[in-house]
């Protein structure tokens, strides 16, 4: 009965950033549970080989290549996969990231992108599902932000300040949407995707981060995913506005970028 609970079958649910990491895991975390998953990013390719993995599953697959960045294709992409798939019951804003950057280095411009890209897409994913999620009669939204929402660390003004934004969005947009509409985020810490090589340059960064972390190893998409699918579920139903930390245990930046003094 317990195991139950973080079933999804039958469920219609829309990812973001589903070609690779985190957001590829996490949808095939919630079609292996039961659900019908409709998966947008920019390449397409990526976008397949996740899809055929859904489908071996038994489960409905949605694939629409996107620049989600922009406004009017997201919003082209949740109407689209309501239309194929039915109507959205679960919604995963995992697409977003802003590499960091000194301060000094940092525009206006630089940090208005990093909120559109982390804050604005998932804002506008979500006001585009709310309705069809209404007439169903409810559901989940996760939103993914960041461990460096709440910690502080030089190089993330831009990426930092977009991700404590989209933790108290989370919130308030739980506020607005109870209690039809659950609201949940997960504070992810340092994960091993494609995204963290940008920074991973080295063996001597990835063992200074291990280090640093309470339980000695980087995360894996699928420690992400499983907590999505939980709040996903049925299991988290009485959860709203609530920020789940994946991260390791860090209570302190564990990626120093060796930045000088200004």
């Amino acid at each position: 009965m317990a195991l139950e609970k973080f079933r999804v079958d039958g469920k219609l649910a829309i990812v973001t950033g589903a070609g690779r990491g985190i957001g590829a895991a996490t949808a095939l975390a919630l079609a292996e549970a039961g659900a019908d998953i409709a998966l947008t990013s920019r390449t397409a390719e990526q976008l397949e080989i996740v899809a055929t993995q859904v489908r071996a599953m038994g489960r409905r697959a949605f694939v629409f290549p996107a620049d989600i960045n922009e406004n009017e294709q997201m919003e082209a992409f949740v109407h689209a996969a309501i239309e194929a798939l039915g109507g959205v019951d679960i919604v995963i804003n995992n697409a977003g990231g802003t590499p960091p950057r000194p301060f000094t280095a940092t525009s206006a411009g630089y940090l208005e992108r990093s909120f559109h890209f982390n804050v604005t897409t998932a804002f506008v994913c979500t006001k585009a599902a709310v309705p069809t999620m209404l007439e169903r009669g409810g559901g989940s939204v996760v939103n993914m932000t960041s461990a460096i929402g709440r910690l502080r660390d030089r190089g993330f003004v831009a990426y930092g300040t977009a991700k404590a934004a989209m933790t108290h969005m989370t919130r308030l947009l739980a506020a607005d949407l109870a209690p039809k509409i659950r609201v949940n985020a997960i504070a992810i810490g340092s994960t091993a995707t494609s995204a963290l090589e940008t920074v991973l340059t080295d063996d001597a960064i990835v063992s200074e981060m291990v280090a640093k972390t309470p339980l000695k190893r980087l995360g894996e998409p699928d420690d992400i995913a499983m907590g999505a699918l939980y709040l996903a579920s049925d299991a988290a139903g009485w959860i709203t506005g609530k920020i789940i930390e994946i991260d390791g245990g860090l209570e302190e930046a564990n990626l120093a970028l060796n930045l000088p003094d200004v």
